[in-house]
């Protein structure tokens, strides 16, 4: 059984039949010392076989004596005497996970939400856990809902919807505070879906897409700026540096040359200056004496 008032329920039953049989045998004239002995030996079995617990390497037992706290027993086995002692529950030390949602909650900016979500805990001291509570289950399961309905109120839904780890966060230390004087330690809480009226997901779809646009027309008007900064950069280095505008000129014509079976008409004014050196003017000079001799 698993508790002390099923185990005593079984042992006073039990002991029970021993001595309807035993007052049958008397008033038939079978009773005998020797089936009294029996009877006797049979009472003693079945009390020790009822105090008898095995208790698992994950839970505990809170055992009572005549209705004071004993201790705390387990794992393993152990003795607990009916009817003296009881115990009122295992308890399990193993991490509990519980769903649970707040249905239509009013956020701080007046926004109808649903939210589900989703506590870990466990039992970490057995003795609060039997002593200081009716049912420890129940208590943090009503402690979680009402815990996640107060954090709802507190932030606005954007908070909500960017920052579900922070506020998954603090709604798990809101809860171990209320559950601490239970004995139960809470390991996390997770956030696992937020529900939002149909009407509104449209309108933070359209504000969604409005910002995607912006961005976008942000970036095109930074990259023209760019472009034209460079262009303009280039301009500069082309007037400083003609030979480096001819390169330019020559590399254009040979990527359009590239192209499959491109026709090209070249202009005959071409931007492609020519400035002779000191050495070829003077033979130009020399050149020109010569043929005028």
């Amino acid at each position: 059984m698993a508790n002390g008032s099923g185990r005593n329920a079984g042992v006073a039953t039990a002991w029970f039949f021993i001595i309807m049989i035993g007052l049958t045998a008397w008033l038939a004239g079978f009773l005998t010392p020797f089936m009294v002995i029996v009877l006797a030996l049979i009472s003693v079995l079945v009390y020790v076989a009822a105090s008898i617990y095995i208790i698992r390497e994950w839970e505990r037992i809170a055992v009572l004596r005549l209705g004071k706290f004993v201790n705390v027993r387990g794992p393993g086995i152990t003795i607990v005497w009916p009817i003296i002692e009881t115990v009122p529950r295992k308890v399990s030390l193993r991490i509990v996970p519980y769903m649970f949602s707040a249905e239509q909650t009013l956020t701080k900016d007046n926004i109808p939400v649903s939210v589900d979500a989703v506590v870990y805990y466990r039992v970490v001291d057995p003795e609060k856990a039997v002593l200081h509570v009716e049912d420890y289950e129940i208590a943090t399961q009503f402690a979680s809902q009402t815990s996640l309905r107060e954090v709802i109120g507190m932030v606005e839904l954007d908070e909500l919807l960017a920052h579900r780890e922070k506020i998954a966060g603090h709604l798990q230390e809101i809860i171990d505070e209320k559950t601490e004087t239970w004995g139960i330690k809470v390991t996390s809480v997770e956030l696992r879906d937020i529900r939002i009226p149909k009407d509104l997901q449209e309108a933070i779809a359209l504000q969604a897409q409005a910002e995607r646009e912006r961005r976008a027309r942000v970036t095109l008007a930074q990259a023209e700026v760019e472009a034209a900064q460079k262009m303009l950069n280039a301009a500069k280095t082309y007037v400083q540096n003609p030979v480096a505008f001819e390169l330019r000129w020559m590399n254009i014509l040979y990527e359009i040359g590239r192209e499959n079976n491109t026709l090209m008409l070249v202009p005959v004014r071409f931007p492609i200056t020519f400035e002779p050196s000191e050495e070829t003017k003077e033979l130009f000079k020399r050149l020109l004496s010569q043929r005028k001799e």
